[in-house]
């Protein structure tokens, strides 16, 4: 029986868990909540996670970064549970999308953030991110969110635009 303070503890190394995974994969909530321990890949050379359930039943596999890999690797040495699903609840075997969307805006209105942003808002983060740190390869942000439209993707050219950051500071050079 795990005592009250550890039970604090574990709750908050899930909970930091779950931010950084959202945020280092772009998982959709509902592919959070179903994500399995062995839909992992964690061996030599394997840093990725395969979606099961995702959007219209789709099946893919999404890359993550090392730094992630070693952040699930001492999750799950640390956690405390023989749940099959990568993060689970107190109360039952898989955290349902409530209980993720609850653990994001606890942690965002601590932060300060406006409570209008919810556990969504990391995947369009990401998306951004993966965009600009590609080298604004719009297919490869596709293939990692698994869209099927590119234009559904499209929509983070937008936000960053190469060519409007230059001509923009290309203005505080030009005199009038």
């Amino acid at each position: 029986m795990l005592s009250a303070k550890s039970k604090g503890r574990q709750i908050a190394v899930r909970d930091y868990t779950v931010i950084e995974v959202a945020l280092g994969t772009g998982l959709r909530v509902s592919e959070l909540s179903n994500l399995l321990v062995s839909e992992i890949q964690l061996g030599r050379g394997q840093n990725s996670l395969i979606v099961r359930k995702g959007k219209g039943g789709k099946t893919g596999v999404v890359q993550f970064s090392t730094r992630l890999k070693n952040i699930i690797r001492e999750y799950l040495d640390y956690r405390q549970s023989d749940s099959s699903y990568l993060f689970y609840s107190a109360r039952s075997d898989q955290i349902k999308v409530s209980g993720l969307q609850k653990i994001f805006k606890n942690y965002a209105r601590k932060a300060g953030i406006d409570s209008r942003y919810s556990i969504h808002c990391l995947r369009h983060t990401y998306a951004t991110l993966l965009y600009k740190a590609s080298g604004y390869n719009l297919r490869l942000v596709m293939s990692q969110l698994r869209h099927s439209n590119i234009q559904t993707t499209s929509v983070y050219s937008a936000v960053i635009n190469p060519d409007l950051e230059k001509a923009v500071e290309a203005m505080d050079s030009m005199e009038n």
